[in-house]
């Protein structure tokens, strides 16, 4: 990270204070251990594309440290301090007459909607229209993000296996939809399925018995319904599988659009065979769709990234093929189809279940790539909210993985240099045509963690809107 840029961060969080309340700092724990380490793996590689898994690293089960700054800082803010007296409620009047002029901006389309809250109280510091329902593009990821938390857990890793086929020296590859799962060497993302080690795995328990030659068959049919996403061949997602590896991605891209394979199964289980191969296994033929043995038990099992990981990554690089795994996750969790309508039976559950008001959404797809996609600013700040709660602690990653105005994902070059608001706005951005959306959240000058939305339609251009709803979530940052 630029040495100008981590001043600025320091000076702006201390200017704000970054007063979360006490219990919301207990609950978490190291409150930004995610991201920044999501910043340092950034600052590591500035020229390369793609996100960090936001765990220690393979096999550890050790939790990100914080940052070296954050314990000085949190340790002495809250109305718990010594000498410290809880932050007054700021008067929504001044809010809204700094929001009010920006939301009238011509960059922002034709209809606009607002909301803004403060996550310890739950208190609407401005609104408008926070409850009507709009195509929200990829801010619907929030949503998908606390709908898996809440179905999975945290901690909940997805299986690939190789187990036993229904015929003597014939073994099958089992997707489970791990969309961290990678046929590289080293893992792009740090932790999470690899069909490298699976296949060292299996070459070393097809050898323990006395086989050196094999048949490969591959399953993919945990997926149900039509793996083509409504927006039919398009760079910024893959089919929907339960067996892919790197996202069915060709080169080594690891974020953002990109050429996908038309068959992510089969080519997972082309590759595979190949490691195999490398490993001193001889496998005949060509690989096909194919069941396991009744009752079988796995060769070998290789996990993914656990779900708070796949989040953070998630919303930090807007990664699409993610969020569609995670929506498929979500309804196998909650005894649905894992297809995009189960999906949606699932997700609408789960945040019903949280206790927000859904009235009115509705979640065609998990990455908001869908226009039938229905979802209010309310509904946003509402899960932050949740998000935020001391006793939602499973939920935290919806917060961690936000990206950070002016360091990093989809946020890097927005807020940034000598922006007011860059190193302090956490936000989840959102771009269809005609469609550009802002939602995250941003600690005030008083120092309170405030949730916010900006759904837009009918936008002009997308330069003009999201200059437009930075200088909002700006706006926010400086109230008092």
């Amino acid at each position: 990270m630029p040495l100008d840029k981590t001043w600025q961060l320091i000076a702006g969080a201390a200017v704000a204070g970054l007063a979360l309340s006490v219990a919301a700092v207990a609950a978490a724990g190291p409150w930004d251990s995610g991201q920044r380490k999501a910043e340092r793996d950034s600052a590591a590689s500035w020229g390369r594309t793609g996100g960090a898994d936001h765990g220690a690293g393979p096999g550890s089960g050790a939790l990100p440290q914080a940052a070296p700054s954050a314990p000085g800082v949190l340790g002495a803010i809250g109305p718990a301090a010594p000498g410290r007296q809880p932050a007054a409620p700021a008067a929504s009047g001044s809010l809204a007459a700094a929001l009010k002029p920006l939301l009238a901006d011509p960059a922002l389309g034709t209809v606009r909607t607002a909301s803004v809250v403060d996550t310890a109280t739950g208190q609407v510091l401005y609104e408008t229209g926070a409850r009507d329902a709009m195509t929200p593009a990829s801010t619907v990821k929030i949503a998908t993000a606390a709908a898996a938390l809440a179905a999975l857990g945290p901690e909940h890793r997805i299986r690939t296996t190789v187990a036993p086929g229904t015929a003597p020296g014939h073994i099958v590859l089992v997707g489970g939809g791990d969309p961290s799962l990678t046929a590289k060497e080293k893992n792009p993302a740090g932790s999470g399925g690899s069909l490298v080690v699976l296949a060292a795995d299996t070459a070393q328990a097809l050898k323990a018995a006395g086989t050196d030659t094999v048949t490969l068959g591959y399953d993919d049919s945990l997926y149900t319904g039509p793996a083509r996403h409504p927006i039919g061949v398009n760079p910024n997602i893959a089919l929907v599988t339960a067996l892919a590896a790197d996202e069915g991605r060709r080169g080594d891209s690891t974020s953002g659009p990109a050429e996908r394979t038309e068959d992510p199964a089969k080519d997972a289980a082309r590759t595979f065979r190949t490691l195999l191969t490398e490993r001193g296994i001889k496998v005949t033929g060509e690989p096909a769709r194919a069941k396991t043995a009744a009752g079988a038990q796995p060769l070998a099992v290789t996990l993914s990234t656990p779900v708070a990981g796949l989040v953070e990554r998630m919303l930090t690089n807007s990664d699409n093929d993610i969020a569609e795994a995670l929506a498929r996750q979500t309804a196998l969790a909650s005894g649905q189809p894992a297809s995009f309508e189960g999906a949606e039976k699932a997700v609408t559950a789960k945040l019903a279940a949280l206790g927000v008001d859904v009235t009115g959404s509705r979640f065609a797809d998990g990455s908001g790539l869908n226009r039938a996609d229905k979802i209010s600013a309310g509904l946003l700040t509402g899960l932050l909210t949740k998000a935020a709660d001391p006793q939602r602690p499973e939920l935290r990653p919806v917060l961690t993985g936000l990206p950070v105005a002016g360091f990093t994902g989809t946020l890097r070059a927005r807020n940034s240099g000598s922006s007011p608001a860059a190193g302090l706005v956490r936000a989840k951005t959102g771009t269809l045509t005609g469609v550009n959306s802002l939602s995250g959240t941003v600690v005030d000058s008083s120092g309170r963690l405030l949730a916010f939305a900006f759904l837009t339609a009918g936008t002009p251009g997308p330069e003009g809107a999201e200059k437009a709803l930075d200088k909002l979530a700006a706006a926010v940052a400086a109230a008092s």
